[in-house]
């Protein structure tokens, strides 16, 4: 096309794939993907998108058929990932932490005929066989893999409701659900964020894995707004700085466990990134007293946002606009709506705490292949029938709108019948010095039928005597219902992949004890 390819970007619907090509054409030579080995211009990723999705075709793709890609973020996946949507297939990315039974749940539900795997996790699984016939070692056989030079992918256009993408759900027992998003529901999503923050001239680092919703919400809107896109396989603090300084990357999203590690890092300030312009972060609790050394430290603006891969609501906080609120999560975006619900389901008084309930225009389609998951996922609101999603988390509304989240919902302790939210534990623990992060779970007492178990990361040079005075000094803030019980030292926090705190494992160690 002749003229701004981002003028695609304010129709209220569109192709994406259209978006890549148009790119190709007008970005030409400027680099478009890199992962620390192998860069690619715009011209050259639109190329092999084209034949990438031309051999896919030729294979038997079918309209809406899941591509599966499993292994390392790398130029190759991001190819893949966008070869899959622009032959008219979706994108399934496979959570790389997965068990091998797991995988082979994701791998069957997803109803793939192509696998692209690369070598690594192909040696990892050594024997081990995924359910799908047709596997390409994603970092040796794409090359051969993908249609001759020029070749061009027979035309689609997609409809609002066609499958763009599949996200596994990163739970942890059982096979994870896939959540499947439409290219209505990402052309929003997409189009909205671009107009806010992206454009020509972004360049994102990306160090979170593209199997995640998480990285998507930083990689979709750079791609598409013609911007440079910088890929870590694995995140590391020194090698972030270092790479984040060299390339003038402008903007980054980053979990609140990586932001610990680069406050953390001894020689943070010595590195150069005046050219950030907005730092992002979602999918984990993000403690306000972070939000506050982030924003001393970091040039640029800090954004966070709340939500579910699932969809439902979305809120944004502008962290470096409204650093009086940094306790919260922000407010909805807009035209998303958010309600509060009691355990009987209905509607509760502003600022009461309760579950949390969301309805927006950037809402899945559903769980691939389970329908009553989906419905379970789902609360009717009585006075007129429309659909909100469950979010699964407990919060509180307060009178500005800004939104202040108290708990999970399954992680919520019912401590001699009273309801104890462990993030207020945690608050606590936190605040003292001694402490560098603290997590609270429930486990079975005899007595109360739940008791607070408390562990925290230690400062260096903090030995664990200091675990007892830790809890009293908590405690003597606490009301009587919701004491800590016992407090362990632990020397890291697990985590998943994309930064979420494993509260299971939590709850598996404090039992063992």
């Amino acid at each position: 096309m002749s003229g701004d390819p981002s003028a695609l970007l304010d129709q209220p619907f569109g192709s994406f794939s259209a978006l890549v090509s148009a790119w190709g054409e007008c970005n030409g030579d400027q680099p478009a993907l890199y992962d620390g080995q192998t860069t690619l211009s715009w011209r050259d990723t639109a190329d092999r998108v084209e034949r990438i999705a031309a051999r896919l075709q030729a294979d038997g793709l079918q309209r809406g058929q899941a591509v599966a890609i499993l292994g390392t973020s790398s130029v190759n996946y991001a190819l893949v990932y966008m070869a899959a949507i622009r032959a008219g297939g979706c994108a399934a990315p496979l959570t790389t932490s997965a068990s091998p039974d797991q995988l082979r749940g994701m791998a069957a539900d997803s109803g793939a005929i192509h696998l692209f795997i690369d070598r690594a996790k192909l040696t990892e699984l050594g024997d081990f066989k995924l359910p799908i016939s047709g596997q390409i070692v994603l970092d040796e056989e794409l090359d051969a893999f993908m249609a001759a030079p020029g070749t061009k992918a027979a035309a689609f256009e997609p409809d609002d409701k066609d499958p763009f993408n599949i996200i596994y759900s990163s739970g942890t027992t059982g096979i994870p659900k896939g959540i499947v998003h439409s290219h209505g529901m990402r052309w929003r999503q997409v189009t909205f964020r671009a107009a806010q923050n992206y454009g020509q001239s972004s360049r994102a680092l990306l160090s979170t894995p593209l199997y995640s919703n998480t990285t998507l919400v930083t990689f979709l809107p750079t791609m598409f707004s013609g911007g440079y896109v910088s890929i870590m396989g694995k995140f590391d603090a020194q090698k972030w700085l270092e790479r984040a300084q060299a390339e003038r990357i402008t903007h980054t999203m980053l979990v609140p466990v990586q932001y610990r590690r680069l406050m953390q890092f001894p020689q943070f300030d010595d590195y150069d990134l005046s050219s950030l312009r907005y730092k992002f972060c979602t999918s984990a609790p993000f403690p306000a007293d972070l939000k506050a050394e982030v924003l001393a430290r970091m040039p640029g603006g800090l954004v966070e946002y709340y939500g579910m891969t699932e969809g439902g609501v979305s809120c944004i906080l502008m962290a470096h606009e409204h650093p009086d609120k940094l306790h919260t999560v922000g407010q909805p975006a807009p035209g998303h709506g958010l309600k509060v619900i009691d355990e009987n389901l209905n509607e509760v008084a502003p600022g009461v705490a309760g579950e949390l309930v969301g309805r927006s225009n950037v809402m899945m389609l559903g769980y691939k292949n389970q329908p009553e998951k989906t419905r379970e996922g789902y609360w009717t609101d009585p006075t007129d029938g429309s659909i909100w999603q469950r979010m699964g988390d407990v919060g509180r509304i307060d009178a500005e709108g800004f939104v202040e989240l108290v708990g999970r919902t399954k992680d919520v302790i019912i401590s001699g019948g009273f309801n104890i939210f462990p993030i207020d534990l945690e608050t606590e623990l936190a605040k003292d010095d001694r402490v560098v992060e603290a997590a609270v779970v429930g486990i079975p007492s005899d007595q109360w039928g739940e008791t607070p178990v408390g562990f925290v990361v230690l400062k260096p040079g903090v030995g664990e005597d200091a675990l007892d005075d830790i809890r009293a000094v908590a405690n003597s803030r606490l009301g009587k219902t919701q004491r800590v019980s016992a407090l362990y030292a632990i020397d890291e926090m697990p985590r998943s992949h994309i930064g979420k705190l494993l509260k299971t494992d939590l709850r598996e160690i404090a039992q063992a004890k």
